[in-house]
């Protein structure tokens, strides 16, 4: 797929004829580093994509590991405010702004990250206009599904997170972690490394695709996974966002190469790209001899017994605000069963 669409950019810069001068700079800013998956297997090539569909007259900079400054809670507000022109981030990372979003950072809702990003699409479309009408969106998705990774202490059941500090990207997540037993520190995945080395949190509740960009596989040496089959420990929303002023700037061509390069077809990609990652860092893990745990559908009761309240209160919270908060989660649910194939 991702050749395909690097394909379509070529043939669309040969229809154009010869190349005109650069009319455009989109500054994409985001928070991981230049060798994660995300920036290598979907920035790059968008970045090829868009620049031959444009025939040169849009440039797209990259400025991977807040380059251009702040801090990753901040970049909704950087795209939002024209600071950067697209930025990339977690929706979860300033609390309870994008509470509608947040089902999918509920326990035992995620799949792989093509089955959530897929059931994404369709809920957005729905039900998250609001949330983000401040900005263009160009893409939402999700990494597969969080396992616990941490070091010197193994997970292999509820009653193992008693007393462990561990690192959530999220409000959601945090309470989720605590109702588990765990003692939950929120913050942004590049404060994990360091968090780690130095005692401040026990382990971390990330995907595996993230682990060779973090630096931290020899760090983390036990984890523990929910297969899919259970849905999942949970996910985050991730969010490709673009100035909606600078989008509206545009000029109907140029909006064309961005829309074609938005919204469903880059979902697909930004899903191949993560799972191949996910796939790739796990059999490193493998490799090294790390430990896995995988918790069985059998034992999984519990687990979802003590993080119940934490989706109760998501409903009761979209209750509050006017919505079906059930039917939301519903929904969600069925979406993510669909893109499952159940």
């Amino acid at each position: 797929m991702i050749k395909t669409f690097l394909l379509a950019g070529a043939a669309f810069a040969a229809l154009t004829g010869a190349s005109v001068a650069q009319e455009v700079t989109l500054r994409l800013h985001h928070f991981l580093s230049a060798d994660a998956p995300v920036h290598t297997g979907l920035f790059e090539p968008w970045e090829k994509a868009v620049e031959e569909q444009s025939d040169g007259r849009i440039d797209v900079q990259l400025y991977p590991s807040m380059q251009l400054g702040g801090k990753p809670p901040q970049l909704f507000d950087q795209a939002r405010d024209g600071v950067v022109d697209i930025a990339w981030t977690l929706l979860g990372y300033t609390p309870g702004r994008f509470p509608v979003s947040e089902v999918f950072e509920l326990p035992f809702l995620s799949g792989t990250a093509t089955e959530t990003t897929m059931a994404i699409q369709d809920y957005q479309r729905k039900y998250l206009g609001d949330e983000l009408k401040d900005v263009h969106p160009l893409v939402l998705h999700a990494p597969a599904a969080y396992k616990f990774h941490t070091k010197g202490k193994p997970i292999a059941s509820m009653a193992d997170l008693g007393g462990l500090k561990i690192r959530a990207p999220s409000r959601t997540m945090t309470d989720g972690l605590n109702a588990l037993g765990a003692t939950a520190l929120g913050m942004p995945v590049p404060e994990v490394a360091q968090a780690l080395t130095t005692g401040v949190i026990d382990g971390a509740v990330l995907p595996w695709e993230v682990f060779g960009s973090l630096r931290i596989e020899g760090v983390t040496r036990q984890h523990t996974e929910f297969g899919s089959e259970n849905g999942g420990l949970a996910t985050s929303v991730m969010a490709l966002l673009m100035n909606r002023a600078k989008y509206d700037a545009l000029p109907d061509d140029l909006q064309k190469v961005i829309d074609d390069n938005s919204g469903a077809a880059l979902a697909a990609i930004a899903g191949e790209v993560l799972d191949k990652a996910e796939s790739e860092e796990r059999q490193k893990a493998i490799d090294a001899g790390n430990e896995i745990i995988v918790i069985a559908q059998s034992g999984l009761a519990e687990w979802k017994e003590a993080s119940q309240p934490v989706i109760d209160s998501w409903v009761a919270s979209m209750n509050d605000a006017g919505h079906d908060g059930q039917a939301m989660l519903d929904e969600a649910r069925a979406l993510l069963a669909k893109a499952q194939g159940n």
